[in-house]
C-alpha cells in the first residue's frame, strides 16, 4: 500500500530542509509553528511517510487505511500502570464529543459539539485558536443523534470541518480564519453533517446524514484549494421520470419499486471512508433506507441499491468501480457506515489486500478491496434476522424471525447495531481487530399505513404501539463488549463485558495495548493479546470518542475526548453512564508516563426530582401527552420522559420552565441551545398535554424514588 521510493524521497527532502524533524518542537512563533507543521500535509505524507513519523496522527484513522494503530511503543504492557494525567482541556460544551484529534508536529486540532474547532499546543494543552461556525440552534432538531462532530481534516495549511448545518468550511490552519465555505446540502431539507471530511488527491470528500427525516444520500468531493465541486455520487436513484445524475443510478433504479423518491430513499454516507493509494480507490460506507421499513419504502421488493453498501469509487471522478451490499433491502436500520479498515492478510497461504468492516447487521466482512469479492463473513454478535451470509452470492440468509410486517418481533441486533460508528482498530502485531461491540435488540412492528411527514422522524414503525408493550422481564439486558476478533479465522479470541452497551472507540498500539473509554467514565488500557485490564482511570465523564496517540520530543502521549452523547440520546443505555450521576463537561484528557497533573473534579447531579406542579388532566389528556411526547420529544429528551443525561431530563423541570412551557415549546425561546420551535407540529393544547404528561411522570418517579429510599 505504501510506496518505498516516495518514502525515501520524502526523508531526503526533510533532511535537506530547515523544517524541524516530525514530532519535535522548536521555539518558533506559534502561528509560524502551525504554518510550518501543516503546509506539507499531503498524499505522500499521509501514505508513504506516515510510519516515518509515528509521533504524528495525520489523518482521521492516523493513515488512509484507517487501522487506528500507533507504532509508538514507549508506553507498553510493562509500564502502562505508570500513566498519569499530563494535561486536560475543557471545550466549553456539555453535549456529545466524538472527534479523533489530528496531531501534527506538536499541534493538535479537534472538534467539539456544534462543529466548533479547537487548535491546541499538544504538549501543554494551551489554546491557539477556536473557530465557531455559529450553527443555528434549531438545526439540532434535524440531528438524529446529537449535535456531534467526528473531527477535521488537515491539508496543505488548511483545516476542513463539516458543520452540522451542511456547510463544508476551510480554515487557515495557523489562525482559524475561514478561507472558503460551501453549502453541501439543501438548507431547506433536514440534512446534517456529523462525520469528518477526508482529503484525497487535493479533493475534500464529505457525506451527510438525515435518512430518518427523509432525505436522499450522496457523497461529494470539492477542490481543496478553491472549494469548487469536483463530483457528486448519489447513493440512491431519484425520480425515474427525470434524467439520472450518473449512469450507476440506472442499474440501482431497477432494484427499487413504488415512489421511494418522495421519501428521499436514504442511503446517507454519514461516517466511514478509507483510501488505498496503490489501487487509487476511495471506499465509502452508506446508510439505511428512508423509511426503515422496506414494505413502505419499496413495496414491490428489491435490494434498494446502494443502501447499506460499501462503495469503491475513483477519487478523481467519483465513478463507481465496485460495490458490495451488506444488507440487501435493509429493513432494520442496518447501516454500512461503520468503520472500514484496510490491511494485507494472509488467507489460505496467500496475501490478500482486504477491506474489513463490522457493520450494524452483526456480521464481520472481509472483502478483496481491489474487486469487492467476499472472502468471508461470520456473525460477531447474536443475530436473529439472518442465519449466515452465503459466500457465493454475498447475501444474508434471512430468517422469518426478522420479519415484522404484521406482528411485533424482537430482533438482534437492534437499530444501534452490533457495532455502531465508534471506531474499531487493527493491530498488525496481534493480527486482531478490536471492536466496541454490543448485544442489544429492538422490538420492531411496521405501521399498518405510512404517510411521509417531512417535519419529523419517518421510520415506518408503529412506535406508539411498541411503547405500550409490557416489558418482558425475561428479556436479555443489553450489554457492551470489547471484542478481539481474528479476521482470518473469523472468530472471537477474547471479549470483555462492559457495564453499559455504548462505549468508546478503540486504539491499538505497538506496546501490546488497546485503549478504550467507557460509558461510566473509565479510560482503560488492556493487554492487546489477552484482554487483561492493566490500567484505568476514572474521568467521571462518559466516553464515546476513540483515543489517539502521538509523541513530542520522544515522549509518547495518549489522548481521548470525553463527553457523553451521540446516539444514546435516542437509544438509551443499559448500564449507568457517568452522565446520569455527574455533570457532562466536554473535556480532552492527555496522559503520559509519570505525569502528575491532578484529575479535574466533576460536580455531581442533584438526583432528586423536584415536586412538579399540580395539574388537572384527564386520563385521555395524559394518554395524548404520552403519545405526543414519545412521537416528538422522546428522540432527544428520552422516551417515557426518562433522559439520557445529555439533553435536559424534563422530569427535573423547574417551576420557571413549566411557567414558560408554551414559549419554549412553540415560541422557540430556547432555540439557541437546540430547542427549536415546534409550532408547526403542536398546537397550544397539544403542548399543554405534553406538559401534563411530563408533570405526571415526574410525580410518578419522584414518589418511586422516595419509596425506594
Amino acid at each position: 500500500m505504501r510506496s518505498t521510493l516516495a518514502w525515501f524521497l520524502l526523508l531526503a527532502l526533510v533532511s535537506c530542509s530547515e523544517e524541524p524533524p516530525a514530532g519535535e518542537v522548536e521555539p518558533f512563533d506559534i502561528e509560524d509553528r502551525v504554518r510550518r507543521a501543516t503546509r506539507t500535509v499531503d498524499d505522500v505524507r499521509v501514505t508513504s511517510a506516515a510510519d516515518a513519523e509515528p509521533g504524528n496522527w495525520l489523518a482521521h484513522g492516523r493513515t488512509y487505511d484507517e487501522q487506528r494503530f500507533s507504532p509508538l511503543d514507549q508506553i507498553d504492557d510493562s509500564n502502562v500502570d505508570d500513566l498519569g494525567l499530563a494535561w486536560y482541556y475543557d471545550t466549553g460544551n456539555d453535549r456529545g464529543h466524538e472527534a479523533s484529534p489530528i496531531v501534527i508536529d506538536g499541534i493538535m486540532f479537534l472538534t467539539a459539539s456544534w462543529s466548533v474547532v479547537h487548535a491546541l499546543d499538544a504538549r501543554s494543552g494551551e489554546a491557539i485558536w477556536t473557530y465557531d461556525p455559529q450553527v443555528r440552534g434549531e438545526v439540532a432538531r434535524w440531528a438524529c443523534c446529537d449535535v456531534v462532530n467526528r473531527g477535521v481534516a488537515v491539508w496543505k495549511g488548511k483545516v476542513y470541518v463539516g458543520a452540522l448545518d451542511g456547510r463544508l468550511i476551510a480554515l487557515e490552519a495557523h489562525t482559524g480564519e475561514p478561507v472558503w465555505e460551501v453549502q453541501t446540502t439543501d438548507p431547506e431539507k433536514p440534512y446534517t453533517i456529523t462525520g469528518a471530511p477526508r482529503v484525497v488527491k487535493d479533493r475534500v470528500v464529505i457525506g451527510n446524514g438525515g435518512a430518518e427525516f427523509g432525505v436522499r444520500g450522496y457523497v461529494t468531493a470539492y477542490d481543496a484549494e478553491s472549494g469548487e465541486r469536483a463530483w457528486r455520487f448519489y447513493t440512491v436513484p431519484g425520480d425515474p421520470a427525470e434524467p439520472f445524475e450518473h449512469k450507476e443510478l440506472e442499474r440501482a433504479a431497477i432494484t427499487w419499486s413504488g415512489e421511494w423518491w418522495k421519501v428521499g430513499g436514504g442511503g446517507t454516507a454519514w461516517d466511514s471512508m478509507a483510501y488505498d493509494s496503490d489501487l487509487d480507490l476511495l471506499y465509502v460506507g452508506t446508510g439505511n433506507g428512508s423509511p426503515w421499513t422496506r414494505v413502505h419504502r419499496s413495496p414491490g421488493g428489491g435490494d434498494n441499491l446502494y443502501l447499506s453498501s460499501i462503495l469503491a469509487l475513483e477519487p478523481d471522478t467519483g465513478k463507481l468501480v465496485w460495490h458490495f451490499q451488506t444488507t440487501p433491502g435493509d429493513n432494520w436500520d442496518y447501516t454500512a457506515t461503520q468503520h472500514i479498515i484496510l490491511a494485507d492478510l494472509e488467507i489460505e497461504g496467500q496475501v490478500r489486500q482486504v477491506l474489513m468492516q463490522a457493520p450494524k447487521n452483526g456480521f464481520f466482512y472481509v472483502l478483496d478491496r481491489a474487486t469487492g469479492e467476499l472472502l468471508s463473513a461470520e456473525n460477531y454478535v447474536k443475530t436473529t434476522w439472518a442465519s449466515h451470509v452465503d459466500l457465493v452470492t454475498g447475501r444474508p440468509a434471512e430468517l422469518p424471525e426478522g420479519t415484522y410486517d404484521e406482528e411485533a418481533r424482537v430482533v438482534f441486533p437492534g437499530p444501534t447495531g452490533g457495532h455502531n460508528w465508534h471506531p474499531m482498530s487493527y493491530s498488525p502485531d496481534t493480527g486482531l481487530v478490536y471492536i466496541p461491540a454490543r448485544e442489544q435488540s429492538l422490538t420492531y412492528l411496521a405501521l399498518a399505513e405510512f404517510s411521509y411527514d417531512p417535519r419529523t422522524w419517518n421510520l415506518g414503525l408503529d412506535v406508539p404501539s411498541l411503547l405500550d408493550l409490557e416489558p418482558d422481564p425475561a428479556a436479555p439486558v443489553p450489554v457492551g463488549k470489547l471484542l478481539a476478533w481474528d479476521p482470518v479465522a473469523q472468530r472471537e479470541v477474547w471479549s470483555l463485558d462492559q457495564p453499559g452497551a455504548v462505549n468508546g472507540g478503540t486504539l491499538a498500539t505497538a506496546g501490546n495495548l488497546v485503549f478504550q473509554g467507557t460509558s461510566d467514565g473509565l479510560f482503560v488500557a488492556h493487554r492487546a493479546d489477552t484482554g487483561e485490564n492493566l490500567w484505568e482511570v476514572s474521568t467521571h465523564v462518559g466516553i464515546i470518542a476513540p483515543p489517539v496517540s502521538y509523541a513530542i520530543d520522544g515522549e509518547q502521549y495518549v489522548a481521548v475526548l470525553a463527553g457523553w452523547g451521540g446516539n444514546v440520546i435516542t437509544s438509551g443505555d443499559s448500564g449507568v453512564p457517568a452522565a446520569s450521576m455527574y455533570q457532562n463537561p466536554g473535556r480532552l484528557f492527555v496522559f503520559a508516563l509519570d505525569a502528575k497533573a491532578a484529575m479535574p473534579e466533576v460536580p455531581q447531579r442533584d438526583l432528586e426530582i423536584p415536586e412538579p406542579p399540580v395539574l388537572t388532566a384527564s386520563d385521555e389528556t395524559l394518554e395524548e401527552g404520552k403519545l405526543l411526547f414519545n412521537s416528538y420529544c422522546g428522540w432527544c429528551h428520552g422516551f417515557m420522559a426518562v433522559g439520557s443525561g445529555v439533553v435536559r431530563d424534563l422530569r427535573y423541570s423547574s417551576a420557571a420552565v413549566h411557567d414558560s412551557w408554551q414559549e419554549i415549546v412553540r415560541g422557540g425561546s430556547h432555540r439557541g441551545g437546540g430547542m427549536a420551535s415546534y409550532r408547526d407540529l403542536l398546537s397550544a393544547e397539544e403542548a399543554e398535554a405534553i406538559r401534563a404528561y411530563v408533570a405526571h411522570r415526574a410525580g410518578q418517579d419522584r414518589q418511586l424514588t422516595a419509596t425506594t429510599d
